[in-house]
């Protein structure tokens, strides 16, 4: 009688303990089927980095933003597009703010230490920006120059990587503030994306702002919280038919005004 009651005071604290773990579990979608059943996709977007991604009218716009919308019409389920930076968009995936990032995310071996990502779906190439006058070669020409960037962005971890020491590197929260920067002249130069150099030379035409260096050509992928096999095959099947029926295509020629980029599968 005493060993009964001691296996079955085992077992409701061990049913306790199951029933405490479960209620602690994040309650965020990991699988196709957990978003079916909430009804709403829920992806994390940077929206200072047009035609990426920006704000039209008070709501998120660009490439991603329509990547996301043809997911969720996929799917078959609704849209939530949360704003992120890019030093918080890795938390508020982990934390479950989020089911997923379309967020200019770039694809190296450091990040998918944290997350995981699905194949390519679009690309961009990361520079080191100056003006005419200041003459560029290679990084050596960088050393007791400042460089501003963003922070915990591909330019911050190219730049990083191989700037002398000499080299001061600003860190700012977003690419706009380190944009500011470099024209304000607090920095001498400015670690970049193809496309917001373009429209930072564009736009300040007396500047004379330049390519200096290609620091690296930067794939990017939709980014999911590691152990969501299930989620990134789906992701992986649709981004793979959408490269095939020229609905990807479409959108990056209605933000690029040119066809996708050959972009590898891995």
């Amino acid at each position: 009688m005493v060993r009964l009651n001691i296996k079955h005071s085992l077992a409701k604290v061990i049913l306790a303990l199951a029933l405490l773990a479960s209620s602690a579990a994040p309650s965020f979608a990991q699988s196709v089927d957990d978003i079916m059943k909430k009804g709403k996709l829920t992806v994390g977007m940077l929206v200072d980095l047009p035609p990426f991604g920006l704000m039209t009218d008070g709501k998120p716009d660009g490439y991603d933003a329509d990547v996301a919308k043809l997911m969720a019409k996929y799917l078959g389920v609704d849209l939530e597009i949360v704003p992120v930076t890019g030093p918080n968009r890795i938390p508020y995936l982990l934390t479950g703010k989020v089911d997923m990032l379309t967020a200019t995310f770039g694809i190296t071996p450091e990040r998918a230490k944290q997350v995981q990502f699905s194949i390519p779906y679009s690309a961009i190439e990361i520079q080191l920006l100056g003006p005419t006058a200041t003459k560029i070669a290679s990084f050596a020409d960088i050393a007791n120059l400042k460089v501003a960037v963003a922070r915990a962005s591909s330019q911050d971890t190219a730049v990083t990587a191989q700037a002398p020491k000499s080299t001061t590197i600003l860190r700012f929260d977003d690419d706009a503030s380190a944009g500011q920067a470099y024209l304000s002249g607090q920095a001498d130069l400015i670690g970049s994306n193809n496309v917001t150099a373009l429209q930072l030379a564009a736009t300040n035409p007396s500047k004379g702002i330049e390519k200096k260096l290609a620091l690296r050509s930067q794939y990017q992928g939709i980014t999911l919280r590691r152990g969501s096999d299930d989620l990134r095959q789906w992701v992986n099947t649709f981004l793979f038919f959408i490269k095939n029926n020229g609905e990807l295509d479409a959108i990056n020629r209605k933000w690029f005004n040119e066809p996708l980029p050959v972009l590898p599968v891995f």
